[in-house]
């Protein structure tokens, strides 16, 4: 589906179903590199099982053109953008690793228009190494065969997502270099790499807009996660008051454990949001 956000287009999947601003809305926000694609298996379940899916593609990502935002808030102010676009006035937010921030920041911002909020493989606050960081700035393929192998802690997809045995290194890193060399092409060899990343680096209102949610939180988590490690979210746990689930799995948990991600994802929509 296709949105005017903001004067500019934005693609949003929406689970293979046409979407109906009247059920229940689900909004996906994905992390840096990645596009809507990474919620396959979740988005088109709940897509074909009484839920409206809206998972975007940021700015500069997957079917959405740039150019890319350049912080967790403005991104924030583009989710809200797209919801009015979409006609949804209450929505459940599900966000992954740099989405997640920006789940939290829109989730603060809807007040109670927000019924639930899901932040995987989160951490607050998510600080990039300065090592990384120059090397995503100064060799960005390199940088990214780094962080492919921080993400994820098993070899082979399980079954349901993206199909069973599939590569999950392989999947990841091309996703990535896809979206790297796309951007570059299109924005005159700009590197939307060191622009998500920085964006995570510099968030400094996390714990201020966690005191501001209204509704339910979970915060799912791989045991095996070396970018955002369970333990980084001791702080933003306890303000949003969320209940915690972790999965055996790295930072990659959609292709890792994509049932068990679907599965909390289930019960936790179905558990009781912010009233209407």
């Amino acid at each position: 589906m296709k949105l005017s956000v903001q004067g500019r287009q934005a693609h949003v999947y929406t689970g293979g179903k046409p979407f109906d601003p009247a059920l229940p809305c689900v909004v996906f926000i994905h992390g840096a590199l990645h596009d809507h694609s990474v919620f396959a298996l979740q988005t088109r379940y709940l897509a074909h099982h009484g839920h409206a899916v809206l998972a975007v593609d940021l700015p500069g990502h997957g079917g959405s053109p740039g150019p890319a935002l350049d912080s967790v808030e403005t991104l924030a102010d583009w989710l809200m953008a797209l919801l009015q676009a979409a006609g949804v006035s209450r929505a459940a937010l599900v966000g992954h690793s740099m989405g997640s921030l920006v789940a939290l920041e829109a989730a603060a911002r809807l007040g109670d228009r927000a019924t639930h909020l899901a932040l995987l493989a989160t951490a607050y606050p998510m600080k990039v190494s300065p090592a990384l960081l120059d090397t995503a700035l100064k060799n960005p393929h390199q940088a990214m065969r780094m962080v492919n192998g921080f993400s994820i802690g098993t070899l082979a997809a399980k079954p349901s997502a993206p199909g069973p045995g599939a590569w999950l290194h392989g999947v990841n890193l091309a996703l990535m270099q896809q979206t790297q060399a796309r951007y570059a092409r299109q924005h005159a060899g700009a590197n939307l790499f060191h622009i998500d990343f920085s964006i995570c680096d510099r968030y400094a209102a996390g714990l201020q807009a966690a005191q501001r949610v209204q509704c339910p939180a979970l915060l799912l988590l791989g045991a095996r996660d070396q970018m955002t490690p369970p333990a980084a979210t001791k702080n933003l746990r306890a303000a949003l008051r969320a209940h915690i689930q972790t999965l055996p799995a790295g930072h990659s948990l959609m292709t890792e454990n994509p049932d068990g991600v679907l599965n909390a994802l289930k019960g936790f929509l179905a558990s009781p949001g912010s009233p209407t």
